[in-house]
């Protein structure tokens, strides 16, 4: 599991128009390095478009704290505003072209996001 604490994390805000409306805000790990603790039973998952990336909710508020990209099926985006307060040290936004979304993906390093290092 990833110290937090030590990281600066990188943090991508996507420009869809789904994206922008729910405000998605996400950083990416390795599937292999996340672990849900509990509520698996509290979560429904939301699907559009491709039905690559999968959007987890939870069923009774509504939030979406983590989610299966699209872009890095083989891990986790998980939201910073979920995370407890005083874990992450620093973090930077980058700004995830949506509109051009296979453009932006070939130019970007954001599916070394979900190699494990």
């Amino acid at each position: 599991m990833y110290d937090l604490k030590l990281w600066r994390l990188n943090i991508f805000k996507c420009t869809t128009a789904i994206c922008e409306k729910k405000q998605n805000r996400h950083f990416v790990v390795p599937a292999s390095k996340f672990k849900l603790l509990q509520g698996q039973e509290s979560l429904t998952i939301y699907t559009f478009n491709t039905h690559k990336a999968k959007h987890m909710f939870c069923k009774t508020c509504g939030v979406q704290s983590f989610y299966i990209p699209r872009s890095n099926p083989d891990g986790y985006g998980v939201m910073p505003h979920c995370l407890d307060k005083g874990t992450v040290q620093s973090s930077n936004i980058n700004y995830f072209d949506g509109q051009n979304w296979e453009d932006f993906i070939e130019k970007s390093d954001i599916r070394q996001k979900s190699v494990d290092s």
